[in-house]
């Protein structure tokens, strides 16, 4: 009779810590990692690892699948990418507390903030509940291909509260302060990991409204996270902007207060800009002087460029706001691609090109001097020979040229790949620095998000592919960068119970064939909800995932297993 349920056998074993490999067993009993080292026992399934890497489940603490987990029964393209637990409910959008009357707001909010088409949300979303207990219930009910957790998103929320006085983005009384504090307090009380703010002003909802919580007051957000400290340690999440043009940012010094008063977990991006490239060590040194003087806060980091996607069948491409592309604009892309083709077309859009973009167009789409191809083989620190503009004046041609010519390749699924930040000088010295340090943690991935512009949920293949093997210059070991997305996204995050393989944690393990590692292109498909688009990218390498002892993929492919639950409440470690 076999001893265990699953044995994963002479794998080579990052076991989350960031010490050494080891050649080890790792055996699994009821969801949790029983035994590790050389067993004798058996297992009614038994993997064999011999020459592959064996590490925990990923931890990802900053995707948006609040929408998706009430229709799918995946989180992709995160699980393609060894995600074994997500953490959604970021930057301040989501769909509870919310009031009937109360549901298209939300949805164009989310519309605006994380580009999830509006038709997907109205067809998709179930809408039963009301509240945010209510909406804990309802997802409690899904199995999906990894665990899930929730934080209270600030938007909803206020709005519940306040109504259209939260639109109009009025300031909040006491009593409205008091009310949402008790709202946020409920959620922690069924099991939310904590709570999520946006203070961008680029957050904007489908209709380029500012969003109700952008400029709420510190005394607002202190009395949520004091209605937080009560129930102990949980996490305070804000998407902010930071000015350093006083030699301080305010923002910065106004969430190391809330974090050293209210003793929460905060929060918050930390990217670099083309407009400020030293910014973000700016900032990054105020994080750790405000450690130092005891608030636990760290930054987000992203582990390559946050790339911004332009092509035919995506939401940005840099021809819109020409008059003769924007009446094709809506053709089936065959027929989009057949008039492109055409010199009299190709003509006139690239003569239109060149006047005043219409204020409806976002001026990014222009900035495609500094772009470079997304090829069949995807690069994200690509040579600084092949951007735009350089290689434009190689080839002797314009660089909307050369664009035009990208995007109709393969049939018109040629993609423009735009990386808007982090990428400053054209390398990832940058976000090697981010990385080493200990005031950030590893976040910003977006998955479920930016569906038809952004594909970063493919972070965690990146990251172990490109840091530890394929990059050219400084690398980091297996060992730590496993570290980074599983034991200390756990850790940070309130998962205590995984991201570790040790005796006790739970079962999530991924077995990865390291030398064939690798990403495919991203490509557009329409599997959401009402035929929706969304960007999707393909893992090679991985020969296992594993969640709660149950194989959820095997080679590259999803078994049809759904193993994963809610995880409701911060977990201890075993």
């Amino acid at each position: 009779m076999s001893e265990f349920d699953l044995v994963v056998r002479n794998g080579t074993v990052a076991d989350g810590s960031g010490d050494e490999l080891q050649n080890i067993d790792v055996a699994i009993s009821d969801g949790k990692i029983a035994a590790i080292g050389q067993i004798s026992g058996t297992g009614k399934e038994e993997i064999d690892a011999t020459g592959k890497l064996v590490t925990p489940g990923y931890v990802d603490i900053h995707t948006h699948y609040d929408a998706q987990v009430t229709w799918d029964s995946r989180f992709s393209p995160s699980t393609n990418h060894g995600v074994t637990t997500v953490l959604m409910g970021n930057c301040g959008v989501g769909f509870a507390p919310c009031l009937p009357e109360q549901r298209e707001q939300m949805v164009e909010i989310m519309e605006g903030v994380e580009e999830i088409p509006n038709i997907v949300m109205t067809e998709g979303l179930p809408w039963n509940w009301e509240s945010f207990p209510e909406y804990m219930n309802a997802v409690e009910a899904r199995h999906m291909d990894a665990d899930f957790a929730v934080a209270v998103p600030h938007i909803p929320v206020r709005v519940y509260v306040m109504g259209q006085r939260a639109l109009d983005r009025e300031p909040a009384t006491g009593e409205d302060m008091q009310a949402m504090a008790k709202l946020v307090g409920e959620g922690l009380d069924v099991g939310a990991f904590g709570f999520s703010t946006t203070r961008v002003i680029g957050h904007r909802d489908a209709k380029g409204n500012q969003l109700p919580v952008t400029t709420a007051s510190e005394d607002e957000l202190m009395v949520i996270a004091d209605a937080m400290k009560k129930r102990g340690k949980s996490l305070f999440m804000s998407a902010s902007e930071f000015d350093t043009s006083l030699g301080f940012s305010s923002e910065l010094n106004m969430l190391a207060r809330i974090a050293k008063s209210s003793g929460q977990t905060v929060t918050f991006p930390l990217l670099q800009y083309d407009e400020y490239p030293g910014r973000w060590l700016e900032v990054a040194e105020a994080c750790a002087a405000a450690r130092t003087d005891g608030s636990d806060i760290y930054g987000q980091v992203v582990a390559r460029p946050v790339g911004v996607l332009f092509g035919l069948e995506l939401r940005l491409n840099p021809f819109q706001g020409c008059p003769t592309y924007d009446r094709i604009e809506t053709l089936p892309l065959a027929e989009r691609i057949a008039a492109m083709r055409k010199p009299e077309t190709r003509a006139a859009i690239l003569e239109e090109y060149k006047l005043p973009l219409n204020a409806d167009v976002p001026a990014m789409v222009r900035l495609i001097e500094r772009a470079y191809a997304m090829g069949k083989e995807p690069v994200y620190d690509p040579p600084e020979e092949t951007r735009f503009d350089r290689l434009a004046q190689i080839r002797g041609c314009t660089v909307s040229e050369l664009a035009y010519d990208v995007m109709l390749a393969d049939e018109g699924r040629g993609i423009i790949y735009f990386p808007a930040r982090n990428y400053t000088f054209e390398n990832l010295d940058i976000v090697e620095e981010m990385l080493g340090r200990a005031d950030t943690v590893l976040g910003l991935g977006d998955g479920g998000a930016h569906v038809g512009a952004i594909c970063d949920g493919s972070m965690q293949t990146y990251m172990l592919s490109y840091w530890t093997r394929d990059r050219k210059g400084k690398k980091l070991s297996v060992p730590e960068a496993v570290r980074m997305m599983t034991h200390e996204t756990a850790t940070i995050g309130g998962f205590g119970d995984r991201g570790l393989i040790a005796p006790g944690y739970k079962g999530d393990l991924n077995v990865i064939d390291y030398d064939r590692l690798a990403m495919g292109p991203p490509r557009v498909t329409y599997d959401l909800p009402a035929g929706g688009r969304r960007l999707y990218q393909e893992a090679f390498g991985y020969d296992a995932t594993i969640v709660s002892g149950v194989v959820t993929a095997r080679n590259d492919q999803p078994t049809g297993a759904l193993p994963g639950r809610l995880v409701r409440g911060r977990r201890q470690a075993p």
